[in-house]
């Protein structure tokens, strides 16, 4: 009996003392966790774990514009004046094309207006494919509405012709009544066509002819570079990727193995990057707007505000000399001088504080958001703010 007791104290007592080292050895992971994240903080920037196809795009594979000029037709008195004389010659030259000649000096109508269509065409575009457009008037057209978009040619900026577009308008606004009396809401002269524009020309590039693809990262960083090239070495167990500079990867097609390009571009899109987003506040001066990432932190600093008023009022005084005496009415001035100096008020915030509890320390003893704003420039000038500080 005394065996089998004691069988079964000794385990208990086994399983009693393993808790207890699996709780320090997790208090102790937790806690080297935590330096290691207020290190980052600390440092002014976070890392995140994010795919290679949210941080970078392929080269040569991109969206193209599309611009053409054409004529909106069945206004209703709403269009181009007479006064917008390539309106109507735009007009007499679609009707010439079709058989009619008219004298563009003599025609007056009020029911065309000429337009701007612009579209995107989206990579591996072919022949068939719809396109949204967006119709915006040239002349004094006061709206488009009801308006019918003739058939317009689309080109890119190598002057080619790679879409047609043709339809009626949707606008999101409008204008009712007269010259005196008018409601207008929202932007009566542009509207958009849905599915408006069909493709013509092939604009799609030949993958499998690609020696090479590059990856380009749409922030540059030199880290977040090295850490793709690696990432895409380690899952090929060969090197076939290479960092050309902060913004580009190289991946070499015929070196991975994979007889498969879209099958390639899928294998690295969806691989998982280590990136070091660094810290930002960007302020815009003309609107006192201020934008900044939660993991802004502060050096320790002090912020005296204060404020210096001086009033000069002039006042003129006309004076008369007294009746029948041979004195001249003189005029002058009299200047009056008011200087208001309030009392410096300072905050002292610590090191590692956030742009945050600087900002409500300011609100707290009444600073703008202007002056808010040269603060945090004196504050980045002093070598305080461990963030990039971009003013717009």
């Amino acid at each position: 009996m005394a065996f089998r007791l004691l069988t079964r104290i000794v385990p208990e007592t086994m399983i009693r003392s393993a808790r207890r080292r699996s709780s320090y050895i997790l208090a102790i992971a937790t806690a080297m966790l935590l330096a290691m994240l207020a290190a980052r903080v600390a440092n002014g920037q976070q890392e995140h774990r994010l795919t290679v196809r949210d941080i970078t795009s392929i080269e040569g594979v991109r969206e193209n514009q599309l611009v053409g000029y054409g004529i909106v037709t069945g206004l209703r008195g709403t269009g181009d004046s007479q006064q917008t004389f390539f309106t109507v010659q735009t007009l007499a030259n679609t009707l010439q094309r079709m058989g009619v000649q008219i004298t563009p000096a003599v025609v007056t109508v009020k029911n065309v207006a000429a337009v701007f269509v612009t579209a995107s065409l989206p990579p591996f575009s072919r022949p068939g494919m719809d396109l949204d457009v967006t119709v915006s008037s040239v002349g004094d057209a006061k709206s488009l509405s009801g308006g019918v978009l003739l058939l317009t040619a689309l080109r890119a900026a190598d002057g080619k012709v790679y879409a047609v577009a043709q339809g009626s308008l949707v606008l999101g606004g409008y204008t009712e009544g007269n010259s005196k009396n008018s409601k207008t809401v929202n932007h009566p002269t542009t509207g958009r066509i849905s599915n408006g524009a069909t493709v013509e020309r092939d604009a799609s590039i030949d993958l499998t002819k690609l020696p090479k693809l590059s990856f380009l990262l749409l922030n540059p960083d030199f880290t977040t570079a090295r850490n793709v090239e690696t990432s895409i070495n380690k899952e090929f167990g060969k090197p076939v990727a290479r960092a050309i500079d902060s913004r580009r990867v190289e991946v070499n097609v015929a070196d991975t193995g994979d007889g498969s390009v879209p099958d390639l571009i899928s294998r690295v899109q969806s691989m998982k990057i280590d990136v070091e987003e660094p810290a930002h506040v960007v302020v815009n001066e003309r609107t006192g707007t201020i934008v900044m990432g939660g993991d802004v932190r502060l050096q320790p600093v002090s912020v005296i505000h204060g404020s210096l008023t001086i009033d000069v009022e002039t006042t003129p005084i006309i004076s008369q000399p007294a009746p029948f005496s041979n004195g001249t009415t003189t005029a002058t001035t009299q200047t009056k001088l008011n200087v208001t100096d309030t009392p410096a008020q300072s905050i002292q915030l610590k090191a590692g504080a956030s742009v945050e509890e600087l900002i409500k320390g300011l609100h707290a003893i009444g600073a703008t958001s202007h002056d808010i704003i040269a603060i945090l420039q004196a504050i980045k000038a002093a070598g305080g703010l461990d963030a990039n500080l971009e003013v717009i």
